[in-house]
């Protein structure tokens, strides 16, 4: 009995997650500054993170450094093209 239960439940979580959407027409389609903006959140969030485990001594000042002008690089990217993209902004 319990394994008939948990098969049913299997099927039924497998069919809400697998089941495809039927209201295509109605999601929302991300624009360019809507991907830039949100990528822009992620690069700043792991500037954070990688303060944080470097004070944490997580890692060498080497290591350290090139992963950071990494990221601020990115950043630097993304934020350039979101400037350009933004209406009204010169």
């Amino acid at each position: 009995m319990i394994v008939l239960v948990c098969g049913a439940l299997f099927v039924a979580v497998f069919a809400f997650v697998f089941y495809p959407e039927r209201r295509v027409e109605e999601q929302h389609e991300k624009t360019r500054l809507e991907y830039l903006e949100e990528r822009k959140e992620v690069v700043f969030e792991n500037l954070r993170d990688l303060n944080f485990e470097y004070r944490a001594g997580k890692y060498p000042e080497e290591d350290y450094a090139a992963q950071r002008a990494s990221l601020e690089n990115e950043a630097a990217e993304t934020l350039s093209e979101i400037d350009a993209l933004q209406p009204g902004r010169a």
